[in-house]
């Protein structure tokens, strides 16, 4: 069973380190980790989008008694552009909502991170690379972060 565990695991790692850094896009924000990522809610939610989770990545550690530097995941989605991309091909379930990560990097930094839904969608066979909710996904996205970096 450990050797089980083991071979995912790397099979897991191996997988993270073949994506692209291209197909992650960074905003620098002004403020620290909790305040972006209020910001970031606050302009998700001023969108009309819907905020599924909020998830605390630092906390989650501290919980079970390891550190981790100041991260935070939001999920959020918009029926209105994650629908047509579900019914093109309902693997598209498998990455959206959206996904935009707060972190403070090991120089105090903090950024906001997404993947590039014209990346994360691109495998997939039933989506069109210039479907139009791939390019309305990207400019929410922009602006979003934009928005929340306050900078």
């Amino acid at each position: 069973m450990k050797n089980l565990i083991a071979a995912g695991a790397l099979a897991f790692l191996g997988g993270a380190v073949m994506a692209s850094e291209d197909d992650i896009l960074k905003v620098k924000a002004a403020g620290d980790v909790p305040a972006t990522m209020d910001a970031l809610q606050a302009a998700v939610e001023g969108a009309g989008a819907t905020v599924f989770a909020r998830v605390d990545h630092a906390g989650g550690a501290a919980s079970v008694e390891m550190d981790l530097a100041p991260s935070q995941l939001l999920i959020f989605g918009n029926p209105k552009l994650g629908t047509p991309a579900m019914q093109d091909d309902p693997l598209a379930g498998l990455f959206l909502p959206l996904k935009v990560l707060v972190y403070e990097d090991a120089d105090g930094q903090v950024w906001l991170a997404y993947e590039n839904p014209k990346e994360t969608l691109d495998d997939l066979g039933g989506i069109s690379d210039d479907a139009g909710y791939i390019a309305k996904m990207q400019g929410a996205l922009g602006k979003l972060t934009g928005k929340a970096a306050g900078g």
